[in-house]
């Protein structure tokens, strides 16, 4: 069984953009996993394949993977320059401003320190008391869209970590769902090859519209 060729995004001999789906590991983790992750199903069609980026079991969206080790490790030598990630999020709350930047320090994932963070949003629509909003960043940190929203009083609709419990508690109760909806919309990067400036896109996948259509209704 083969990958729905819908969530192929990109494809040539350097590597593979793919839509991850929320609720779908992106690599085994220590855990036990009910479905298999989403780079070992892919090397069944695609082998040798290697992760160069990856999402949270619950965020959807734009991941890639180098088709061989001499891709992945341009990659990786790149430290990710010139990078760009494009999200989309349902947050608590009304936003009242239609756009800002949160700078705040964050970990960094394989150091004891904080390195500098920074994330601009701006409100694509606004409900009764959630706001759709488009964050972009050029770093990485752990968890960086999901804290720096906390950190403005906005954190993801749902989210079991960083949300507010009272919110969340309402939100499941008026739309029954459990998992906090954050999409990778977007990805721009230099290829690793060719050296041109791509931009990848994924669609919104249709559990993030239909909690739209919802929250339209409510408003």
């Amino acid at each position: 069984m083969s990958i729905d060729p819908k969530r192929i995004l990109f494809r040539d001999d350097s590597f593979l953009a793919v839509l991850k789906l929320s609720g779908e590991l992106v690599v085994k983790g220590k855990g036990r996993v009910d479905r298999l992750p989403l780079l070992d199903f892919l090397r069944k069609e695609f082998p040798g394949l290697h992760p160069i980026s990856r999402l949270d079991f619950e965020t959807s969206g734009v991941v890639l993977f180098a088709r061989n080790r001499s891709v992945l490790k341009i990659f990786l030598d790149t430290k990710f320059a010139q990078w760009s990630k494009t999200y989309q999020a349902i947050v608590a709350h009304r936003i009242d401003r239609d756009q800002g930047l949160i700078s705040f320090p964050l970990p960094a994932r394989t150091a004891k320190v904080t390195v500098e963070a920074k994330t601009m949003y701006r409100v694509l629509e606004r409900f009764a008391d959630a706001s759709l909003v488009e964050a972009e960043t050029s770093t990485g940190r752990h968890h960086q869209i999901r804290r720096h929203l906390r950190m403005i009083g906005h954190p993801l609709a749902l989210d079991a970590v960083y949300g507010q419990e009272k919110f969340n508690t309402l939100f499941t109760r008026a739309f029954h769902c459990r998992r906090f909806f954050l999409h990778a919309s977007a990805v721009s990067f230099q290829h690793p090859v060719t050296k041109e400036m791509l931009r990848i896109e994924a669609p919104r996948p249709k559990v993030f519209e239909e909690m739209l259509g919802k929250l339209r209704i409510e408003n």
